[in-house]
């Protein structure tokens, strides 16, 4: 009989362990479980319809402009219902960690532009480019991931639409 409840013991602490160390980089949840695979082309679609909306610092709405976490902030929580911190490092640690070679359209993608890592966020769109919010007296607008600029600053990826 304590065999039986050391074995017993052991499978519960083996599994409590695997539970652990698979969640060790899945991120913050950000109130979603799954995403249904209609809304990465429609949050595609809808970031696309805000090129042109101009920057602005602290900026979260298509009305007044976008910041680079605003934009972000603002296409996830209208068309995928997830809500995200108004700032690209807290953003950084939603969702999973992928490779660059894995990115998918709808992943978020992360620049150091300020000196810091995560400074700065964009959504994948495809084809090796992604639309955000640059800068001051700037407008949102599709890049591409090649451009050298671009290339030197890659900080990583998250996924959040699973």
């Amino acid at each position: 009989m304590p065999m039986l409840i050391f074995f017993r013991l052991r499978i519960l602490a083996f599994a409590l362990l695997l539970t652990a160390c698979a969640s060790v980089d899945s991120g913050r949840t950000a109130n979603y479980k799954s995403t249904p695979a209609a809304v990465r082309p429609a949050l595609i679609d809808y970031a696309h319809s805000l090129i042109g909306v101009p920057y602005k610092q602290g900026g979260i709405s298509p009305n007044t402009g976008f910041d680079c976490s605003g934009f972000v902030m603002h296409v996830y929580g209208k068309k995928a219902g997830i809500h995200l911190p108004h700032n690209a490092k807290s953003i950084s640690e939603y969702g999973s960690r992928i490779k660059r070679a894995d990115l998918r359209p709808g992943d978020l993608v992360f620049y150091n532009t300020l000196g810091n890592d995560f400074s700065h966020v964009g959504v994948y769109i495809g084809g090796d480019k992604f639309i955000h919010s640059p800068s001051s007296g700037k407008k949102v607008g599709v890049v591409n991931m090649q451009m050298l600029y671009w290339k030197q600053r890659f900080n990583g990826a998250r996924r959040l639409l699973h």
